[in-house]
């Protein structure tokens, strides 16, 4: 313990700011994992199959309501959600796609944020690493320049250990919050890919199924008006 906190002193101001980077890293690898991994509630595999049911039925308050419960903890459920309510109300194609696209990004947006923030802190790490690297070899040799020659092993010494010291810390922030940003940007992919094809899936659903329905009452209206009217010129 006494070494690092020796070591971290010999490393220079810049020392300060490579820790604050590694705090703030190690505390987004703990909301970014809480929040991808435990948090994050999976569609339901039945989902769209009773979802489906509902349509068939021409039940759109039920499927309506049933997306809304499910809705609670799936980000696909609660795009379903808006889009039923579109088709319920009338709303065309466009407004239908608009709304439920509108949704999606929403809350796919809460899944993808932050994320992107620990490349920035293990590269920003990594470059103030350097960064004290240059500037204790700049301060060791130009205080071996002017120092006496008694001082001068000393003073080198010194600026190299300030160097090294200052690459070591940069590296060890920087190592593990890249590798955590690959595993938790991959994991991130991967829901909102699912998140998509779910949606697609669905508004697919919902443009024709509900579309058939309405063309299948309206064709059926349009019969049973002309069976009306063949029976009165009877």
């Amino acid at each position: 313990m006494t070494f690092i906190l020796n070591a971290f002193h010999e490393g220079g101001v810049f020392m300060y700011f490579i820790l604050l980077f590694g705090v703030m890293s190690f505390g987004l690898m703990a909301e970014r994992i809480r929040t991808l991994y435990f948090n994050y509630t999976e569609t339901p595999a039945d989902f769209r199959t009773n979802l489906l049911n509902y349509l068939h039925r021409n039940d759109m308050t039920g499927a309506e309501t049933y997306a809304q419960t499910v809705g609670a903890g799936s980000i696909a459920a609660k795009v379903a959600a808006v889009g039923i309510k579109i088709r319920t109300e009338g709303g065309s194609e466009e407004e239908l796609q608009a709304r439920m696209d509108e949704k999606l990004t929403i809350e796919t947006n809460k899944v993808d944020k932050l994320t992107g923030f620990l490349a920035m802190f293990g590269n920003v790490s990594t470059l103030l690493g350097l960064l004290g690297t240059i500037t204790g070899m700049i301060r060791s040799f130009a205080g071996v320049a002017s120092a006496n020659p008694a001082d001068r092993a000393t003073m080198l010494s010194k600026g190299i250990s300030e160097a090294m010291n200052c690459t070591a810390f940069g590296l060890i922030v920087a190592i593990p919050a890249l590798v955590a940003y690959a595993f938790l940007q991959n994991r991130t992919d991967k829901i909102v890919a699912s998140i998509t094809s779910a949606t697609t899936e669905i508004f697919n659903d919902l443009l024709f199924l509900v579309d058939g329905r309405t063309s299948n009452n309206a064709i059926a209206s349009k019969s049973d008006a002309r069976t009306a009217a063949s029976s009165m010129t009877v």
